[in-house]
């Protein structure tokens, strides 16, 4: 069957379920396009409070469904592949983070939005890429700050807040994937362009880049730019999104084997199939979802 045909289902199925499309900035083209709305983790968190919609398909890995469901809890959320996860959100359980919340007591507990329902639960607020200095800048300073799973995203925050937390050591596989060499490599290659980088890549890349953004902050800085060629340090599927945006554009892929497997499962066909079957719902456990929403919301309210 051509795409066409399936995304032709897709639409009726939609119309018949009531349902609404989330994706991903690093979902495959394909999958963007049929989407409702597509962005970031914390625009895509945003939305799904506000969808008037019986059933909210989200495409992308499981911690992002899971907080759709955690927020969403008369609705049905639906994950097209349920082996969609994130390497770095399994980087630590609730039961470490409990364990390390009793070795600093009295310490705030904050997690990047990557990571399990379990880990939110046990945290006081949650943080995105695109809001993490803006939250982090809010809490008391008279107390010690735990951040999870990510600590080049902690180290990021660290640096522009001139604080010190106690971090994780937890990473992004993809984003560690990339160097220093590559930028200095690509910046070669495109000498006018600007280099964009993801604030989960490591410290040395970050400090030779000319932005640390996430991928929302980099689509709203390449819309207001006066420049036109940039180097993109992230996840390949976000370039779909910034030339779309931007035809006068130029996006280069700092390297073009940045992908996340994870976030290529999704394929039309298994968005058809989730909506056709209605699989596989996302549903986290009662007590676990309304500690997480706490800290979700209290991430919204200071956002």
């Amino acid at each position: 069957m051509s795409n066409l045909n399936i995304i032709e289902e897709i639409k009726k199925l939609k119309a018949e379920r009531g349902a609404v499309i989330l994706a991903h900035n690093y979902q495959r083209a394909e999958v963007q396009e049929v989407a409702d709305f597509t962005g970031d983790s914390l625009e895509l968190a945003r939305k799904a409070t506000e969808i008037d919609a019986d059933v909210i398909v989200f495409c992308g890995v499981y911690f992002m469904a899971e907080t759709a469901a955690v927020l969403n809890p008369t609705k049905t959320v639906l994950i097209p592949d349920r082996v969609a996860g994130c390497p770095m959100a399994d980087m630590i359980k609730a039961s470490e983070l409990r364990k390390l919340k009793a070795e600093h007591p009295g310490a705030i507990a904050v997690c990047y939005v990557n990571s399990t329902a379990e880990v939110k639960a046990e945290c006081d607020v949650t943080v995105t890429s695109g809001n993490a200095k803006k939250v982090l800048s809010q809490l008391p300073q008279d107390r010690k700050v735990i951040f999870v799973p990510d600590c080049n995203l902690g180290s990021h925050i660290s640096d522009l807040l001139g604080r010190d937390y106690i971090l994780w050591p937890g990473f992004c596989p993809v984003h560690a994937k990339i160097t220093k060499s590559d930028i200095e490599e690509a910046r070669k290659a495109h000498p006018s362009a600007i280099v964009l980088v993801h604030p989960e890549c490591p410290k040395d890349v970050r400090d030779a880049s000319d932005e640390k953004l996430s991928t929302g902050g980099m689509c709203a800085f390449a819309r207001d730019s006066k420049v036109r060629e940039f180097i993109v340090g992230t996840e390949v599927g976000i370039l779909h999104r910034l030339r779309n945006e931007n035809p006068d554009a130029k996006f280069y892929p700092v390297r073009e084997d940045i992908v996340c497997e994870d976030m290529k499962l999704t394929t039309l066909e298994s968005l058809r199939d989730s909506l056709k079957y209605m699989k596989d719902r996302v549903q986290v456990d009662e007590a676990v979802a309304l500690r997480a929403k706490n800290a979700i919301q209290a991430m919204l309210e200071l956002s």
